[in-house]
């Protein structure tokens, strides 16, 4: 080759090389600028962009006077660290800064950060319920806080305080666990949710949507002013108007004083919840702060369970209280004549086995009526065991909801048992002998049932057949305008076959319990007339009894006039014959307009004045 053709071949060689690279650059940049541009933009964006939720108002709840509200927002702030803006040399003080002024341990905010935390532009919440005070001490020294926002985010605030707490329950962060959950519902890392009562089961309708706040910055944090991106409003949450009376709240929470156990008041006609007393109860609002830890782990760890919505959540042995539903089998399969009668001594022999009545020189000869007024344990062995049998008598005990979920609008209601002999077996591995359906009979042994059931029980005789789902919910509003967007109608949760005759002779019959048997000499209210039933049930060691009253009233008016009662008091307490006098000191306050002081004094009862719950 010569050396013209030499310098040819050098000449197109870098020609040729430089075309190369010139061509694999465009091809470069238009990859970079037209194929993965949004990639790249979407990156870019990622990294300028902060994005911040501006929380929705949690919705408000009322009585149902709908006045005044039980439950209330808040001011207040939440504090964020946008881990990616955190100078990785300061971090170990910026920890330890944050934990002495919001007084949280370090390893708490530790954890909060990620650990791939230097590409994380997302705002971690530390803690929320923070003062403006603090949020001040922070703001006067922001060059040694970087990377830390903070926003409003309003908390709750339980303006009622006592029994209603178990209605009403209370809202917290959310967990891990139930973000899990919650997730594609519209739920994030830092939402707030409802943990138990109302607030739980309608934290949907309640919480709203929260809004999204856009905002891009520079590489050294700076807003960028003239880059903006429209704002996500929130959406606030709707407000709930309850079926609770809160005057009647009060009067049964006073009514049932410091004594562990519950109080139900229902309209039968509607299915709606006057008032739901449970003793003991917490304080929501000291879940909230400095102290809410502490608070909240006192609670949990209280013997006496404070947290436990005992109307709901507590099954017992009705007691004779199951007595209404035993007669009501005889009236409706007639397999013991209501006139004929049996002869109580005290005691019966049942196999190798003495049941005992309560009265223990026995009442003598009685007939239906009169052994539902005595509550004379010896008829109700023999009816059980002899005329009605196991079969029938569980039978019942379901017609009136026992055994079943009353699909009341509250979190962690269990449904009671109505025992079977498959279920004993199944269970206890032993098979169902007499001395169950005797003991059954009387409504104990394995059988119980909750507050909330025994006030069903009641409903079905009042509504002679029919049971209405127990509600909470009487309207959902607008939180803005208050218009009613909807109301809770009646929902039948059960019909009976049972004939109305039926239910008219045991009305008649748990009147003359009143006037007649052995709730006379303790309901002595003249506001109104009553039928009801009284029970003891004996727990554990001798003259320990779980006492129940359950009643309704005016006996003689229409189901959507009346109102029934179900108080229940717990064993651990004194015996002072108490859910009956609780009974009677609400039924004279609701009749007669009265507060607990005013009834108990109508009532003639004005010792009981030191013996109210303390405020």
């Amino acid at each position: 080759m010569n050396t013209s053709s030499t310098v040819k071949f050098k000449i197109y060689f870098f020609l040729s090389l430089i075309i190369l690279i010139l061509l694999v650059y465009i091809l470069f940049l238009y990859d970079l600028q037209v194929r993965k541009s949004t990639e790249y933009k979407s990156r870019a964006r990622d990294v300028s962009l902060r994005v911040n939720t501006i929380p929705a108002q949690r919705g408000k709840i009322y009585d149902r006077n709908a006045d005044i509200p039980m439950v209330v927002n808040i001011d207040s702030f939440a504090v964020n660290i946008i881990p990616a803006e955190i100078d990785e040399k300061q971090i170990d003080s910026l920890i330890l800064k944050l934990s002495e002024i919001l007084k949280l341990s370090p390893d708490l905010i530790r954890g909060k950060i990620p650990a791939n935390y230097k590409n994380q532009y997302l705002p971690v919440e530390i803690k929320s319920g923070v003062s403006l005070s603090t949020i001040n001490i922070i703001a006067e020294k922001i060059e040694d806080f970087k990377g830390v926002t903070w926003i409003g985010k309003p908390i709750r605030s339980y303006l009622q305080n006592g029994s209603i707490a178990h209605v009403l329950g209370y809202v917290g962060d959310i967990t891990s666990e139930e973000f899990q959950i919650l997730y594609n519902s519209g739920y994030d890392i830092n939402s707030v949710v409802g943990k138990s009562g109302i607030e739980k089961y309608y934290d949907k309708i309640l919480r709203g949507a929260d809004g999204i706040h856009y905002k891009t910055v520079d590489v050294q944090g700076r807003k960028i002013q003239n880059v903006q991106i429209e704002d996500k409003l929130p959406e606030n949450g709707k407000d709930l108007v309850l079926t609770i009376d809160r005057d009647i709240q009060k009067l049964a929470e006073e009514a049932l004083g410091e004594r562990i156990g519950s109080v139900v008041v229902l309209q039968p006609g509607t299915g709606e919840i006057l008032a739901m007393v449970s003793y003991p109860w917490f304080k929501p609002n000291t879940f909230y702060g400095n102290k809410s830890s502490s608070a909240f782990r006192a609670a949990a760890l209280d013997s006496r369970h404070p947290f436990l919505n005992r109307t709901i959540q507590s099954s017992y042995e009705p007691a004779s209280t199951f007595k209404v539903i035993m007669t009501t089998a005889d009236l409706e399969e007639k397999l013991f004549p209501i006139d004929k009668s049996i002869n109580c001594e005290g005691s019966v022999w049942f196999g190798n086995r003495e049941f005992h009545c309560h009265v223990p020189e026995g009442h003598g000869n009685l007939i239906l009526h009169e052994a539902l007024e005595e509550s004379c344990n010896v008829f109700f062995y023999t009816l059980g065991l002899k005329y009605l049998g196991n079969d029938i008598i569980s039978d019942y005990a379901r017609r009136f909801g026992f055994g079943s979920y009353t699909g009341i609008d509250l979190p962690g209601e269990i449904p009671g048992l109505v025992p079977t002999p498959e279920w004993k077996e199944r269970v206890y591995n032993t098979k169902w002998v007499g001395g169950d359906t005797v003991n059954m009979s009387i409504g104990q042994g394995f059988l119980n049932a909750t507050p909330v059931q025994m006030a069903n029980m009641i409903a079905m005789i009042v509504n002679e057949g029919v049971i209405y789902k127990p509600h909470l919910l009487k309207e959902i509003r607008n939180s803005v305008s208050g218009e009613i967007l909807e109301k809770r109608k009646p929902e039948i949760l059960h019909t009976s076959t049972i004939h109305n005759d039926t239910f008219k002779g045991i009305q008649d019959y748990m009147r003359g319990v009143i006037t007649d048997g052995t709730a006379k000499v303790v309901i002595t209210t003249e506001a109104v007339k009553i039928a009801g039933k009284t029970g003891t049930g004996e727990v554990g060691l001798e003259d320990s009894w779980n006492a129940w009253f359950v009643a309704y009233g005016p006996y003689d008016a229409l189901p959507e006039d009346q109102i029934v009662v179900v108080t229940m008091v717990e064993a651990v307490n004194d015996w002072e014959w108490w859910a009956i006098r609780a009974a009677n000191i609400i039924f004279q306050g609701i009749f007669a307009d009265q507060t607990y002081d005013e009834a108990i004094d109508s009532l003639k009862w004005g010792w009981l004045r030191n013996k109210r719950v303390p405020e």
